[in-house]
């Protein structure tokens, strides 16, 4: 497992949000993508030790990039990012193999929970 963490959003504003509350509190930020599809070439390339992963986006969901990058490493660190009313996929999402998962709008206390307990 690499250093630094993967940033999965299809929105810039939701990426430079999260990014900034990372960079505020000394973590390293070593991608970002805009899709799934994007995300797993860059969790291939990368190794990041973590990823905060979008559950909707376009070309291929949180879900299926969650699932292949368990394929490829089964002991990946990866952080659900969900907008309210997704428990459903939440769920999926953690059988799938997914550490926790925050929900949008960000705050920043719960990230950095998250972030510190599935780095551990």
């Amino acid at each position: 497992m690499g250093k630094g963490i993967l940033i999965v959003d299809d929105a810039a504003f939701m990426r430079m949000v999260i990014r900034g509350i990372l960079e505020k509190n000394g973590y390293e930020v070593i991608g970002e993508a805009k899709d799934g599809k994007e995300a797993v070439a860059l969790f291939c390339d990368l190794k990041p030790a973590l990823v905060l992963l979008d559950i909707t986006m376009p070309e291929m969901d949180g879900i299926e990039a969650l699932k292949k990058m368990i394929a490829e490493d089964a002991d990946a660190k990866i952080i659900m990012c969900s907008a309210l009313g997704q428990s459903s996929m939440v769920i999926e999402a953690i059988q799938a193999g997914a550490k926790d998962y925050i929900v949008k709008p960000f705050q920043p206390d719960r990230v950095l929970e998250a972030v510190k307990k599935v780095m551990k």
